[in-house]
């Protein structure tokens, strides 16, 4: 689930002499020299999430006006009836949009979950939502792999990094960071960020995302939607 692309800004501009200044750095936990959050490829990086990020918002406001004006976004039942016409490619796209809400958030990744048990039922919406959450988690630990320190302090705000990155010393990180995986309200995708951060092998990251997930997903998917029910009668039907 995504937390949301807010490239942080500092409100002190850093000072002339200082390029760097407004990045936070720590050592590399895995023996690397951290790179300032200003490097070509994470600039490079971060022109690219714009650029699908502004995309997206023009084909979301397209599909919005569409469905409102066809009455499919106003009634769920319409709108699982079109899906339901597309087959198995519905959720296949599902599973792939939501796992790219994890790299580049169109709208919050707690939408996107909620929304696969209402369109799909709720077995083949929560296969869907743990799929795409899991592929989302390795995307975001990935990248943090590749681009370091560069993507948590152009993700977050700078409050947030000083904050967390603490944890990437403690010695006991891969077990907090098991209970985060298990909790429904944990920050997912800041965690992910750090875990690529850390001496945690890929085997370890895979397993504790495919084996704890599931549980995070079922508390928080039909603890909302049991809330949106009593408004919303029909959603869950």
């Amino acid at each position: 689930m995504s937390t949301g692309l807010a490239v942080a800004r500092d409100r002190t501009p850093p000072s002339v002499d200082d390029p760097q200044a407004a990045a936070p750095s720590v050592d590399d936990p895995r023996g690397r020299a951290s790179v300032p959050a200003g490097s070509a490829r994470t600039r490079v990086w971060l022109r690219r999430v714009r650029g699908v990020l502004a995309l997206g918002w023009v084909v979301m406001a397209a599909a919005v006006l569409w469905g409102v004006g066809s009455g499919t976004l106003t009634s769920v039942t319409e709108l699982r009836e079109l899906l339901s016409g597309l087959g198995v490619l519905a959720p296949v796209v599902y599973t792939l949009v939501g796992a790219a809400e994890a790299v580049f958030p169109v709208v919050p990744g707690s939408v996107t979950v909620i929304a696969g048990p209402v369109l799909f039922g709720p077995v083949v919406g929560l296969v869907a939502a743990y799929c795409a959450t899991c592929l989302g988690s390795v995307a975001v630990f990935a990248l943090s792999r590749y681009l370091g320190q560069d993507l948590l302090t152009a993700r977050f705000r700078a409050g947030t990094v000083r904050r967390w990155l603490g944890w990437l010393q403690h010695r006991r990180f891969t077990r907090w960071f098991a209970i985060g995986i298990a909790l429904p309200l944990a920050p997912d995708d800041l965690l992910c960020c750090l875990a690529g951060l850390s001496r945690m092998r890929w085997r370890t990251f895979v397993l504790l995302v495919l084996l704890l997930k599931p549980w995070a997903l079922v508390l928080y998917t039909f603890g909302v939607l049991t809330v949106l029910g009593r408004w919303i009668p029909g959603l869950t039907g």
